[in-house]
């Protein structure tokens, strides 16, 4: 095989947190590995930049410190929903940064493993010839190899599509801002989760203390607004804590990122013979938090038992498993909040129970053993 400079014996597709875990790991075990990431340098995805301790763990077992990068803690959350405001302690001291850093430290740490990072190569699909299999590039071209890692985030690749989730009508948006001073005090060591009708955000900083606005949105509601600009000024004047925070900021991009769909929910098939990691193997309700350990955790497992002869199918029912509980009361959760009902419930619920936010946050993680397992391995 080494005498096709287009074939290796594993192949990762996707550079996010998922495939580059996968992809140290496995070039660590002294495996041939190729990373095949479709940009061509560092950008910015939808995402709500929100590391749980648990990822943390992840990162630092990798070699990645995030506060080397800039991140910033988060000890506090706070919930708004039109003029109410309640706030609790996490259970944990989180952690926020950029994907646009923290993908890039990932992917420098699988080169510095032994991995080769392949940029600007978008795999368009993906068929088996016998023991091997072909990954089919846009712009012509061909890889071979014994094993494929597929990670390409919410981006589905033809002939391999994930199914519909429980809760698949959502719409995301991701937007940075360089809040007003007094606002950027205000926000430090705090996630601020905002509800409002047909959908949920939080606000929270990052590195260089920018602010991180990510939001979903049910298609209804954004066909009604008629678009992002007309959404993001309703919901200002909708939920008051949210309009106080935006006053006087200035936002960071010339336009918010987008994303659709988002299957919310769903949970790849142990009849799946590709290994799938992150986003393609499970989407869990962004409010929780937790999608980033469960994309470090879901390569970290996937890699621990390909090294240890297991099927992708035996690894996909290990990880729906490990993720059973916090899927289930995940789904749930984001389907009351983006209801009315749940929109106006839940600030008084947190208020008369002040320890909820926190069993929800417990609740809706990967279990601690699991998760301690996975990150020494």
């Amino acid at each position: 095989m080494s005498g096709d400079p287009r074939a290796t014996g594993h192949l990762v597709v996707g550079g996010g947190p998922a495939g580059s875990m996968a992809a140290l790991r496995l070039a660590a075990a002294g495996r041939e590995v190729v990373l095949l990431e479709k940009e061509r340098a560092a950008h910015h995805k939808v995402c709500g930049e929100f590391l749980s301790c648990e990822a943390v763990e992840y990162l630092r077992a990798a070699g990645v410190e995030p506060l080397a990068l800039g991140a910033r803690t988060i000890r506090i959350v706070r919930l708004a929903s039109k003029t109410a405001l309640v706030e609790a302690l996490l259970p944990f001291t989180a952690l926020s940064l950029s994907r646009f850093a923290l993908d890039e430290a990932l992917l420098a740490r699988a080169e510095a493993s032994g991995c080769r990072v392949v940029r600007g190569v978008c795999v368009d699909r993906l068929s088996r010839d016998g023991s091997q299999w072909q990954a089919q590039l846009r712009n012509s071209g061909l890889w071979r190899a014994s094993a494929v890692f597929l990670a390409s985030g919410k981006h589905d690749l033809c002939g391999w599509e994930r199914k519909r989730g429980a809760q698949g009508d959502l719409v995301g948006f991701k937007l940075h801002w360089r809040l007003a001073p007094q606002q950027t005090d205000a926000l430090r060591n705090a996630m601020e989760l905002f509800l409002f009708a047909g959908g949920y955000g939080g606000l929270s900083l990052i590195e260089n203390d920018a602010a991180n606005l990510c939001l979903v949105v049910r298609r209804a509601r954004l066909r009604e607004e008629g678009g992002w600009p007309g959404l993001l000024k309703n919901l200002k004047k909708e939920n008051r804590h949210l309009g106080l925070r935006l006053q006087g900021a200035t936002a960071l991009w010339d336009r918010a990122l987008a994303i659709f769909p988002i299957p919310y929910g769903y949970v790849a098939s142990p009849a799946d013979e590709l290994w799938r990691l992150g986003d393609q193997a499970a989407v869990i309700s962004s409010f929780t938090g937790d999608g980033m350990s469960i994309a470090l955790h879901s390569g970290a497992l996937a890699t621990r038992m390909f090294l240890a002869g297991s099927t992708a199918g035996e690894y996909q029912k290990e990880l729906k498993r490990h993720l059973r509980r916090s899927m289930s009361l995940s789904t749930r959760l984001s389907q009351a909040l983006v209801a009315g009902a749940g929109r106006t419930v839940a600030p008084y619920a947190v208020a008369l129970f002040p320890n909820l936010m926190g069993w929800i946050a417990q609740s809706t993680r990967i279990p601690e053993r699991v998760l301690a397992a996975g990150a020494a391995s």
